[in-house]
């Protein structure tokens, strides 16, 4: 039953190039492929579920995504395992994206919560965490 689950997520970015190169290289790390592109979006699609990002108007440009505000604080996502969160991280670094909580990395959540933190282009905070299984 599919109740309750995500249909999609829409992130609206500041610089949908940016955006999309980064989050288009994770997403499919991920297992994601592309789905839809626009002129002002793009999306990603993993089985029932798909994420949108589009470009948003110079208007409402002026203040700047923060997590601590009102609204998303971060997305999270489930990796394969803990040797794939330990591939991410230096593919991550590679890409000279900073990780978050580097001196509590892989354990920033917990000694029984293996994951990576990192921010995307607009700051938006993402974390990839390790099956239990792993």
């Amino acid at each position: 039953m599919k109740q309750g689950l995500l249909h999609h997520i829409e992130l609206y970015v500041s610089n949908l190039e940016t955006s999309t190169a980064f989050w288009g290289w994770l997403l499919e790390e991920l297992g994601y492929s592309k789905y839809q592109q626009w002129e002002q979006g793009q999306s990603w699609k993993l089985q029932d579920t798909y994420i949108v990002f589009v470009q948003t108007e110079s208007k409402f440009l002026d203040i700047p995504y923060h997590r601590c505000r009102v609204g998303l604080n971060h997305l999270a996502f489930h990796g394969k395992s803990r040797q794939h969160i330990d591939e991410l991280t230096v593919k991550l670094i590679e890409r000279d994206v900073p990780i978050l909580y580097a001196n509590k990395h892989p354990l920033a959540g917990g000694n029984d919560h293996y994951a990576v933190y990192f921010e995307d282009p607009d700051r938006i905070k993402v974390e990839v965490v390790a099956s239990n299984e792993s």
